[in-house]
C-alpha cells in the first residue's frame, strides 16, 4: 500500500513530457491492463488510506483517566461506604456525564480524516490499451494516462501532457481564488509553490473549464491530499488552556485531599480518638475539599455559552474551545472565502481616457458605476466596454433561492456580467441583438478569446478580451468619446501604465476591444481599443469592522493564504491588518530555520504562497512564544492548521468537510465578525468558572481551617461529617451552578487577553481566596469557643457553627460574582442566583428547625436570638472582601489598555 515517506517526491513540473514518461515507464497511449494491474497491486488503491482507528471502547475508558475523574470515583466510593447514597449518586452521575461528553467529543474529531475519502472523484477516463475506458478512479495507478474534461474532479495528482483552455479552480487545496490556468510547458523552478505549478492537476480539485490529458504521477497517500492527511495524523488535538488548568486543580486537590486525611486521623489517633471514628471523619473532610460539581459546573457553563454562541451565528463542535477564544491572542485567518467573498468582483474601468470605479461586491448585480462617488451617465464608449464584456462572454449569472446570485462558467466572465448588469446591459437582450456567429477559445498561448457577431446594422462585428499585452498589440485604434482615433505611442504608454497600476493594487487586469467588419482570419487583428477592466476578489464589508474590533480586544489578526502575494498585500492593506509589519513568501519561509522564524513571527502580519507545511509551521511557531492561536479556513489546505491551532474555526457555508471535521468551531455565516462574538462568550465562560472556583474553594478553606483549627486546640470537632457532606453538597449546589451562569461582564471587552500561563488561581484569586476563607475560619472557630466557654451544649454548639458556615457561604457567593469589582454594583443581577440562595437558606432552616430532620443531620433547634447571631456572623464576610478587592483595583487600575466597542458597534459589525 502506497504510503507517505521521508524521501521527498520528484519534482514533477520540472521534468518535460518524455523524462516524465521515461520515469514511470509509461507513454502516451497509456498503460496496458495487464501493467495497470500489476501497478495496482504495487502501489495500492488510489484512497485515502484509514489508520486504524481507536475503539470506541478504548475512547470510552479513556475518559477515566483524569486525576478529578478518579478523585470523583473514590469520592462515590467512600461516600457509598459512609451510607450517603444520595451523594453517592448524585456524583456517579456527574462522573457518567463529563465520560459521556468527553467519549461524544474524541469520537467526532476522529471523522477527520475520513471526510477527506469524500473528496475522490468515483470514476475517471484513462487510456488503457490505448483506447479510452471509464474505471473507478480507486483503480487509477502512477503511469495512467488521464483525460480531463469541464465539471470533473481530478482523481489523481497528474502532470499535464495537453491542456486545452484548461482551467483548475484549485482553492480548496491552494487557497488561490481565481480558476489556474493550465498548461503542459516544463517549469525549470524547483522552488515553485503549488499554486505556480501550471503543468500540474492536483487530487479533489475541480476542472472549471477547457480540458486537458495527464499523467498520473501520484495516487493514494502519495498524492498532495494524502499528504495532508499525514499532516492531520500527525497533528494530535491540543488540550485547551482550561483543560490544562483543570488538570493542575486535580492534581493539587488529589495531594490536598490526601493530606488531609492523613493529618486528620493522625492527631484524632495521636489524642486516643478511636480509630473507625476518625477515619471516616477524614474521609468526609477529604471529599468536602473535592468539588464534585465542577465538572457539570464546566460542562453546563461551556453548553450555555455555546447556546448563545449559536445566536451568534458560531457553532461549537467541542465545548472546551469555548473557553479557548477567551484567551486567544493571536488569529491567522485564511483570505479566499474567509475574508473575502471568493467571487471576483470588477473594480475599476479605464475608457477614453476616464478611469471609473464601481460599488457593490459579489456576483450580486447591484451597484453603480462612479467617477469620485458620482454616478456617471452612460456614455458611448462606456456602453461600448460593456456591451463588449457581455458578448465576448460565455458565463451566466443566475439566481439561485431568495436573493442569491450564482455564476455558471468562468468567474472572471461573471464578474463581466455582473459589472455590465450595474450599468444596465442585459445578456440576453444585447445577444437577441447581436447572435454569435463564431468563436476564437481562449488558449495559452493566445491570451486571448474572440467572439463573432451579427449586428442590427448588418456588418458583422467581433469582441475580443485577453492579456493587456496581447489585445493592446493587436489595436491600431482607440474609442474616445469623440469617436474612435488613432492608437498612437503616447496613448500607449499612457494605457500600459494604467494597466500596472491596477495591478500594483492587485487587480486583474483585462483589455477589451473589437473590431466592425472582417471575418474569423482578420478577427484578432487591426482592432479598436476600448478599454481596461480590473478585477479582485474582494474583502467582505464585515471584515474590516471585525478586524478593528479584534485590535481593540488586544488580538493580532494575521493572515496566512497561498494567494499570490500583491492580492495578499492589497486585500490585507484594505482591511487593516496590514501596517507596519512584513509580508513574506512560502519560498522565503523556507529559507528561514526555526530560530529565524521565532524572530521573524512577532512582526510578520502576511503570509502569502504559502503550503498547508507553512500554515502549519506558523502556527506551532507562535504557539511556541506562548501565544493562543485561532486559525480560520475553509479549504483541505487549511485542515491540518485547523487541528494544530488552539482553536479551529472553519467556514460553514463555504468550507469543505474536512476542515469542518478538523475545526473546533463552524461559523455559520461565514462572517469573520462572528469571531469577535464568540471571543467575548469565550471570556465570559472562564471568568464564570473561575468565580465558581473562587466560591467553592475559598469555601473549603473556610471548613478546613475551622476543622483542623478545632483539632490542633484539642477541642471537640466542631461538626460532623454528615454536617461537613451537607455544607459541601449545598455549597457545590444550585448557588455554584448559579455562579456558572453570572451575566457577561460588559468590561470582559476591555482588557487583553488571558495569559493562558496564568491559570485560573492568579495572585488576586487566591488573595481573595485565603481571605474570605480565613475570615470564615476564625468567624467560625471564635463562635464555637464562645458557645463552649458559656456552657453551650456541644449539639447547639455544633449546630450553631453548621449554620453559621452554611449562611457564609451564601453572602460570599455575591462577593465571588468578581474578582476585582465592588459587589454592590448590579448586586443582583444573577437572578438564578438570588433563587438558588433563598431555596438554600430554606433547606438550611428545614435541617435545624424541622424535628424529622434533626436526628439525621445531629442538629438541634435554634432560637431567633441565634439566627440573629448567625447571621451577624455570615454578614460580616462581606465587608471584608469588600476591603480585600481595594488593594486588587489599586494595583492594577481598570485594566484598559485600549477603548472598547460598544455592544451596538458589535452587533452593527
Amino acid at each position: 500500500m502506497s504510503t507517505n515517506t521521508a524521501t521527498p517526491p520528484p519534482q514533477w513540473h520540472t521534468l518535460t513530457v518524455e523524462q516524465t514518461c521515461a520515469a514511470l515507464r509509461t507513454g502516451l497511449t497509456g498503460l496496458t491492463e495487464a501493467e495497470a494491474g500489476q501497478r495496482l497491486a504495487r502501489h495500492g488503491f488510489n484512497e485515502i488510506v484509514q489508520e486504524r482507528g481507536v475503539s470506541a471502547l478504548r475512547l470510552l475508558l479513556s475518559q477515566f483517566a483524569s486525576v478529578l475523574t478518579a478523585i470523583l470515583m473514590v469520592a462515590i466510593g467512600f461516600s457509598a461506604y459512609l451510607g450517603h447514597t444520595v451523594e453517592a449518586v448524585v456524583i456517579a452521575v456527574i462522573v457518567v456525564l463529563t465520560v459521556l461528553l468527553g467519549f461524544i467529543q474524541e469520537y467526532r474529531a476522529e471523522r477527520a480524516i475520513a471526510a477527506l475519502r469524500k473528496m475522490a472523484a468515483p470514476n475517471a477516463e484513462v487510456i488503457r490499451d490505448g483506447q479510452p475506458v471509464d474505471v473507478p478512479a480507486h483503480r487509477l495507478v502512477p503511469g495512467d494516462l488521464v483525460r480531463l474534461r469541464a465539471g470533473n474532479r481530478v482523481p489523481a495528482d497528474l502532470r499535464l501532457v495537453e491542456a486545452v483552455n484548461l482551467k483548475i479552480n484549485e482553492s480548496s487545496l491552494t487557497g488561490e481564488s481565481a480558476p489556474v490556468d493550465k498548461a503542459a510547458d516544463v517549469l525549470p523552478d524547483p522552488g515553485r509553490s503549488l499554486g505556480d505549478r501550471g503543468n500540474m492537476a492536483y487530487a479533489g480539485t475541480m476542472v472549471g473549464y477547457g480540458r486537458g490529458l495527464g499523467i498520473v504521477v501520484a495516487t493514494g497517500m502519495d498524492t498532495e491530499f494524502g499528504r495532508i492527511v499525514g499532516l492531520l495524523r500527525a497533528t494530535p488535538p491540543r488540550g485547551t488552556p482550561l483543560q490544562r488548568s483543570l488538570n493542575r486543580v486535580g492534581n493539587l486537590l488529589a495531594v490536598v485531599a490526601l493530606s488531609i486525611v492523613v493529618a486528620i486521623v493522625a492527631v484524632g489517633l495521636s489524642r486516643g480518638a478511636p480509630w473507625h471514628e476518625m477515619f471516616l471523619f477524614g474521609v468526609a473532610l477529604a471529599v468536602a475539599v473535592v468539588p464534585e460539581a465542577l465538572p457539570a459546573v464546566v460542562t453546563i457553563s461551556l453548553a450555555i455559552g455555546a447556546r448563545r454562541m449559536v445566536r451568534r451565528n458560531a457553532l461549537i463542535r467541542r465545548l472546551p474551545a469555548v473557553e479557548t477564544l477567551g484567551c486567544t491572542s493571536v488569529i491567522c485567518t485564511d483570505k479566499t472565502g474567509t475574508l473575502t467573498k471568493d467571487e471576483m468582483t470588477v473594480r475599476r474601468l479605464w475608457l477614453a481616457g476616464q478611469s471609473l470605479s464601481l460599488t457593490g461586491i459579489g456576483y450580486d448585480p447591484v451597484g453603480r458605476i462612479v467617477s469620485g462617488g458620482t454616478q456617471v451617465p452612460m456614455t458611448p464608449p462606456l456602453t461600448a466596454l460593456l456591451e463588449a464584456m457581455v458578448l465576448a462572454n460565455d458565463a451566466l449569472l443566475v439566481r439561485v433561492g431568495q436573493g442569491r446570485w450564482e455564476v455558471r462558467g468562468d468567474p472572471t466572465e461573471g464578474a463581466l456580467l455582473v459589472a455590465a448588469a450595474k450599468g444596465g446591459v442585459s445578456k440576453a437582450a444585447l445577444e437577441a441583438r447581436f447572435p454569435r456567429t463564431g468563436e476564437i477559445p481562449f488558449s495559452s498561448e493566445s491570451k486571448c478569446m474572440t467572439s463573432l457577431h451579427a449586428s442590427p446594422e448588418g456588418a458583422p462585428v467581433a469582441y475580443t478580451k485577453g492579456a493587456v499585452e496581447v489585445v493592446l498589440a493587436a489595436c491600431d485604434r482607440w474609442l474616445t468619446a469623440e469617436g474612435e482615433a488613432e492608437l498612437d505611442a503616447a496613448t500607449r504608454a499612457r494605457i500600459r501604465a494604467e494597466a500596472e497600476a491596477m495591478a500594483e493594487q492587485a487587480l486583474r487586469v483585462l483589455a477589451v476591444a473589437r473590431k466592425q467588419g472582417g471575418d474569423r482570419e482578420t478577427a484578432q487583428r487591426e482592432l479598436c481599443f476600448l478599454g481596461l477592466v480590473g478585477m479582485i476578489d474582494p474583502p467582505r464589508p464585515e471584515s474590516k469592522p471585525a478586524i478593528a474590533i479584534c485590535a481593540e480586544a488586544g488580538i493580532k489578526v494575521v493572515m496566512i493564504t497561498g494567494d499570490h502575494p500583491l492580492t495578499a498585500r492589497a486585500v490585507a492593506r484594505e482591511l487593516g491588518i496590514l501596517g507596519t509589519g512584513r509580508v513574506i513568501t512560502g519560498a522565503e519561509l523556507d529559507a528561514l530555520d526555526d530560530a529565524a522564524l521565532a524572530r521573524a513571527v512577532p512582526e510578520v502580519e502576511v503570509y502569502a504562497r504559502v503550503s498547508p507545511e507553512h500554515k502549519l509551521r506558523v502556527v506551532s511557531a507562535l504557539q511556541a512564544q506562548g501565544r493562543v492561536v485561532a486559525m480560520t479556513g475553509d479549504g483541505v489546505n487549511d485542515a491540518p492548521a485547523l487541528r494544530q491551532a488552539d482553536i479551529g474555526v472553519a467556514m460553514g457555508i463555504t468550507g469543505t468537510d474536512v476542515a469542518k471535521e478538523a475545526a473546533a468551531m463552524l461559523i455559520t455565516d461565514d462572517n469573520f465578525a462572528s469571531i469577535v462574538a464568540a471571543v467575548e462568550e469565550g471570556r465570559g465562560i472562564f471568568s464564570n468558572i473561575k468565580k465558581y472556583l473562587m466560591y467553592l474553594l475559598s469555601a473549603n478553606i473556610g471548613e478546613i481551617g475551622l476543622m483542623a483549627g478545632a483539632s490542633l486546640a484539642g477541642w471537640p470537632l466542631p461538626l460532623s461529617a454528615v454536617q461537613i457532606l451537607y455544607i459541601n453538597l449545598a455549597t457545590d449546589g444550585l448557588p455554584a451552578l448559579a455562579l456558572a451562569v453570572d451575566p457577561l461582564d460588559t468590561r470582559l471587552m476591555r482588557e487583553p487577553p488571558r495569559d493562558p500561563k496564568r491559570g485560573i488561581f492568579t495572585a488576586p484569586v487566591v488573595f481573595l481566596m485565603l481571605v474570605g476563607g480565613i475570615w470564615s475560619s476564625l468567624v467560625n472557630l471564635g463562635l464555637f469557643l464562645w458557645d463552649l466557654r458559656t456552657g453551650r451544649p456541644l449539639p447547639e454548639a455544633m449546630t450553631m457553627n453548621f449554620a453559621t458556615l452554611a449562611a457564609i457561604q451564601f453572602f460570599k457567593a455575591y462577593n465571588f460574582r468578581s474578582d476585582r469589582y465592588s459587589a454592590f454594583r448590579r448586586p443582583f443581577a444573577n437572578r438564578w442566583l438570588n433563587l438558588s440562595i433563598l431555596w438554600e437558606l430554606a433547606l438550611l432552616v428545614a435541617v435545624v428547625q424541622a424535628p424529622f430532620l434533626q436526628p439525621l443531620f445531629g442538629t438541634v433547634a435554634l432560637s431567633a436570638t441565634d439566627w440573629a447571631v448567625v447571621m451577624g456572623l455570615a454578614a460580616s464576610i462581606f465587608p471584608v472582601l469588600e476591603a480585600a478587592k481595594w488593594p486588587i483595583r489599586r494595583a492594577d487600575p481598570g485594566r484598559r489598555p485600549r477603548r472598547a466597542p460598544s455592544r451596538r458597534a458589535e452587533r452593527e459589525a
